[in-house]
């Protein structure tokens, strides 16, 4: 394994990138590169192509992202995949809504340079329109092979996935995988007050809600994870 790097409160919001290093077109934590060879390399021998689709984001693009569900720019999904009429919602509703499939900014995993989606490229055709949605990692999806080894061998390679179950916070993500002691050490330093600061500076969309509501959403939606 390799050494576990400080945190700073910038890396941990996605409002810096100095922790990271460029690898396969996405960029990851520098500490957890050699952690991610190795399980890439083993996937591969067990007749898999383990694929980066999604790495870090900035707070920036998180918010862009927020802000065009909030304003019904983009769906907003719930857990059957239905398509929710915001229309119908209050701002906190919305909050609640997004937040089930899409990152608080300044609180998503993805800022963290450890977590990252994943897929099995040797499965499908080149011009397959990746998802990420539950049916392709389950029963009879075309990942689920490469779903069930992982599940088997992650923590091998000191890798887990944090949304593996439904806990009624963020919904379950079969193809959310963290490293599990540098996201750690990163997540215990974002304190529900450093993330009140984030969101009071920003420009998101329904940010009184938010702000409002924050102590529970923090317990709902930031630290109510499947266990490592």
């Amino acid at each position: 394994m390799t050494d576990l790097q400080l945190p700073t409160i910038a890396c941990i919001t996605g409002q810096s990138d100095a922790h990271l290093t460029n690898i396969q077109s996405h960029r990851l934590h520098s500490a957890i590169i050699e952690d991610f060879f190795a399980l890439q390399n083993a996937v591969k021998q067990a007749g898999f192509d383990l694929t980066i689709a999604s790495s870090f984001r900035d707070f920036e693009r998180q918010s862009l992202i927020w802000n065009n569900k909030f304003s019904g720019q983009k769906p907003v999904y719930n857990s059957q995949q239905d398509v929710v009429d915001l229309t119908q919602l209050s701002d906190i509703e919305k909050c609640i809504a997004i937040m089930r499939y899409s990152a608080l900014p300044g609180a998503s995993r993805h800022h963290l340079g450890t977590d990252f989606d994943v897929y099995d490229k040797s499965a499908v055709t080149h011009d397959y329109q990746l998802q990420l949605s539950p049916h392709e990692y389950e029963q009879t999806g075309p990942f689920a092979p490469l779903s069930d080894w992982l599940s088997a061998h992650l923590h091998e390679f000191g890798f887990y996935r944090p949304y593996r179950e439904d806990l009624n916070g963020v919904a379950p993500e079969l193809w959310h995988i963290s490293h599990i002691k540098q996201s750690q050490l990163l997540v215990t330093q974002l304190t529900e007050s450093a993330l009140h600061t984030c969101i009071k500076n920003s420009d998101l969309l329904g940010k009184n809600a938010l702000l409002a509501h924050l102590p529970a959403l923090y317990k709902r939606f930031v630290t109510n994870l499947s266990p490592p």
